[in-house]
């Protein structure tokens, strides 16, 4: 018997009765009787695209609301049409078309030239990874259906019609006597009958082909195994109690036995004696009377989700019905014309499904008929793009990477090599100034198959003209839009890209790769630019102008090269895109070891949670990638056993180790598990609080990686307590329960020169031409005003009384304010003004009053962090 999850799990004794006692609990549940979204869900279709003749891909947003709020999900949808001789859908399998050799689903497609393909079927992730349902894959079958209620399975027939349905399977073992043994299934893992909860093994006599990929065949020791070994029909060997150290033989198999099936093969099987192997797959339906011997393909799945174009009851109640994830899917339309092969994401900004919202869309979608495949973590889709030789990924997976699985469901191309249709244009289509953009054409034929157009060179053109072309490159000169146009034989393709201006821009930031400079140091800065509409691009060298202020050096490329730092209190960087303006203050410092466990080390020791959980911690030599002297703090976990969110912990000291100062940032080197495990950092600061810093959100490398945190946000000063290795409770089946990581090289990034702040206390009265400054009062040529209920001041006198730098550019007509790590540049007659590389609207633009530059009081107070008071009886303000 299974455990009531997504995955099918092995399980003991007692995980055995709670698979029991959970499922009588779902069984309760029929799909009618749980909730269903809100009503009105709506399905908006937002692209579609050949793939190949016969096959498109089609991307939705599906719209729907949960316990009143509105939610929306990614969602994508492969069409294959049947009736269209030039594509197919058939099985990929694992590695070398092999089972217990997990692949991607993009491996397995780039590997049997799949143009696009899905997970499959559902697999026990604790055994060798071999599908629980049949497999039919170009017409051999390879898999045969296991002996449990509810799994559905997918499959076409020999006239290319699609079926959904149930099936069994039927087998014995014939010997030279007469005798015979029937067989329990070809090529299957170890599982659990239902409802008795028998092992399937237990006197059991299984086949296993070539297609079974390594030596061990399904012993979780359970059962005592025997194995016989056949070749061209012909007993080779018979072995008792002992298992044949090889891959089955590609012309034979071998037959695994246990209890009662041992005592007949030790019966009836001799070296050398014929034996005859009689199997089928079968409808469990005995009305239903499909031709299985001659299905072109046939993959298994999970309960049912659409029948006769409505949502079905589930078959099976072991699924997790209640949770929102990625999800996989297959059915096909009334008049069994298409296929549809979908996933749902589950992303950061797509909130996956239900398996009821999974049933509403596949309704909407036009499903007559469809059930679900594995999902969750497995949840993968890939796709040919037009002109594109290889597939590429299509959806957003629930944990950011491409999990090995244990087959497929992939389209294939049947169309000979035809004349060229057409090409596409493909590159940034957000250019900025002056930079070389350069635009890739992939060509395509009449069945939209790739044309390799290595070498060839269009004719270009543009309109309306914003630059030149320089070869293959655009070098754009002017900001707006235009379409660059390639002209190729009898092909045409055009691309519309926008040249970013300064109008354009929402936002421009720079970072630092350091915190910190020194004298001589190289420091490159990443650049980024964001658009009002969203669009993010890294800002190449040649788009900008620097500008160094209190900084011997130079810019040489987007790297600053520092000869000399003047004014340590004030060194600054001001990047200039098009006129809009950022800047950045740089502070001196350095990164200080605080362990590197050779010279420098910390006490340490293992912790866990919950109880069950074990592991060790200990300082160790000679790990991968590190001489044979070099120390670092290993960690290792276990954990398998206990329920619930789970960790193993590197405790520094009794109970965590105070750091001296007021560290910005953590360093640390680690040695990565590939676990998928959550790694962070505890601590805590100054008023007591544990703090956990996340170091990263997935441990997906192996090898060594240096990871930085921020710890600016801290209340100094601080203690590091622990940093830990975490298995959070949803999705455990995703992640490695066993594994082991390290660290070594502990540092801490300490600054020094911060911009010093002058604290003063400014004080100026509505429409009053004086200003008093820590109590000194001066007369002023321009008094503060209101206009349109918004308070314009003297930017100058104010700025500079709080000890700021205002400059003025009659070119631009803007006055540009400085002070501290602030640049605000303000435009006479724009409401527009751009604060710390940000656009800010204000109500009221800046005015010339009397030769004096008014802003608006309350922008320039919000930047600049002032605190601002009113006096409502002598409508004056006070700045401090």
């Amino acid at each position: 018997m299974s455990l009531p999850a997504r995955k099918i799990t092995a399980l003991g004794k007692k995980g055995l009765m709670l698979s029991v006692m959970l499922t009588l609990v779902l069984s309760a549940f029929s799909p009618h009787s749980l909730v269903y979204a809100d009503q009105g869900p709506s399905l908006n279709l937002v692209s579609e695209e050949p793939i190949t003749s016969g096959a498109i891909l089609k991307k939705y947003v599906w719209k729907s609301t949960r316990k009143g709020k509105p939610i929306q999900v990614d969602a994508n949808v492969i069409q294959v049409d049947l009736q269209n001789p030039r594509v197919k859908v058939d099985v990929m399998t694992g590695v070398n078309d092999q089972f217990t050799k997990k692949n991607t689903v993009r491996g397995m497609a780039q590997e049997t030239g799949a143009v696009a393909g899905v997970n499959g079927d559902f697999f026990n992730t604790k055994a060798e990874g071999v599908p629980m349902g049949p497999q039919i894959e170009n017409g051999r079958l390879m898999a045969t259906p296991p002996y449990l209620p509810g799994f559905y399975t997918f499959a076409v027939d020999q006239n290319n019609k699609p079926i959904i349905d149930l099936f069994t399977f039927e087998g014995k073992i014939v010997t030279k006597d007469g005798a015979s043994y029937p067989l329990g299934g070809i090529n299957k893992t170890y599982y659990w009958f239902e409802p008795s909860g028998v092992h399937s093994m237990i006197d059991g006599m299984f086949m296993y082909t070539n297609s079974w990929g390594q030596v061990d065949r399904s012993n979780d020791g359970v059962t005592y195994p025997s194995e016989i070994l056949v070749e061209n029909n012909k007993i080779m060997k018979v072995g008792h109690n002992e298992i044949i150290n090889m891959i089955p033989p590609k012309d034979g198999y071998i037959l695994r036995t246990a209890g009662k099936a041992t005592d007949f093969a030790l019966a009836h099987m001799k070296v050398g004696d014929p034996i005859t192997a009689e199997y089928k797959v079968l409808p469990q339906d005995s009305s239903k009377n499909y031709d299985v011997e001659h299905f072109k393909m046939m993959i298994g799945g999970g309960t049912i989700l659409v029948d006769n174009g409505q949502p079905a009851e589930f078959s099976r109640n072991d699924t997790d019905v209640n949770g929102y994830r990625a999800r996989t899917a297959v059915g096909y339309s009334k008049d069994q014309r298409y296929v549809y092969i979908i996933t749902a994401d589950h992303s950061d900004t797509s909130y996956g499904m239900s398996l009821q919202e999974l049933q509403q869309f596949m309704v909407q979608l036009g499903v007559w008929k469809g059930l679900n495949l594995d999902g969750g973590g497995s949840t993968q889709m890939v796709a040919r793009p037009l002109g594109e030789t290889n597939v590429q990924l299509v959806n957003n997976t629930e944990y950011g990477s491409e999990r090995q699985v244990v087959n497929g469901l992939g389209v294939y191309s049947l169309a000979p090599k035809g004349e060229v249709k057409n090409f596409t244009l493909s590159g940034e289509t957000h250019l900025l100034l002056n930079e070389q953009a350069q635009f890739q054409m992939k060509g395509y034929d009449i069945y939209y198959n790739p044309i390799d157009l290595t070498g060839a060179v269009p004719e270009w053109s543009q309109a309306p003209a914003k630059g030149w072309f320089l070869g293959d490159k655009f070098i754009p000169t002017r900001t707006g839009s235009t379409v660059l146009t390639a002209t190729y034989g009898q092909g045409k393709a055009d691309l519309k890209v926008q040249v970013i201006g300064r109008d354009d821009v929402a936002s421009l930031k720079i970072q630092p790769s350091s915190g910190a400079i020194t004298e001589n140091a190289d420091i490159p800065m990443m650049v980024t630019l964001t658009t009002k509409d969203g669009t993010a691009r890294d800002v190449p060298p040649e788009s900008l102008k620097w500008e160094l202020i209190g900084i011997d050096g130079k810019m040489e490329g987007n790297t600053l090269h520092v000869d000399s730092v003047k004014d340590t209190e004030n060194a600054r960087l001001i990047a200039d895109y098009d006129g809009f303006r950022t800047m950045v203050a740089l502070q001196t410092g350095e990164w200080k070891s605080w362990a590197d466990f050779d010279q420098t080390s910390q006490p340490v020791s293992f912790t866990n949670y919950p109880a069950e959980v074990t592991g060790s911690v200990s300082v160790v030599a000679g790990l991968p990638g590190k001489s044979a002297n070099d120390r670092a703090v290993q960690l290792k976990y276990d954990f398998t056993q206990g329920t619930g969110t789970k960790a193993g912990y590197v405790l520094f000291g009794s109970s965590g180790i105070p750091i001296a100062g007021q560290p910005q940032s953590l360093r640390v080197n680690v040695l990565g598990d590939n676990s998928l495990n959550w790694l962070r950092a505890e601590f805590v600061d100054g008023k007591g609080e544990t703090k956990v810093i996340d170091l990263a959100k997935a441990i997906n490398w192996s090898g060594w990686k240096t990871l930085t945190a921020d710890l600016g946000g801290l209340n100094f000063p601080v203690t590091l307590k622990r940093i830990y290795a975490v298995d959070i409770a949803q999705g455990q089946d995703e992640r490695a329960a066993v594994g082991s990581i390290a660290l070594d090289d502990l540092s801490f990034l300490y600054k020094s020169g911060l911009p010093s702040s002058t604290k003063s206390s400014v004080q100026l009265t509505i429409d009053k031409p004086e200003i008093s400054v820590n109590g000194k009062v001066s007369v002023i040529d321009q008094a503060p005003v209101i206009v349109d209920g918004n308070t314009l001041v003297p930017v100058r006198f104010i700025v500079e009384a709080l000890g700021g730098e205002v400059l003025w550019d009659n070119d631009e007509r803007k006055a540009i304010v400085m002070k501290d790590n602030h640049l605000i540049d303000a435009w006479l007659g724009k409401k527009d003004l751009v604060m710390d590389g940000e656009r800010v609207t204000a109500e009221v633009a800046p005015q010339l009053i009397n030769e004096r530059t008014m802003i608006p009081l309350r922008l320039l107070a919000e930047k600049m962090g002032w605190k601002v008071t009113w006096n409502n009886d002598t409508r004056s303000v006070t700045l401090n």
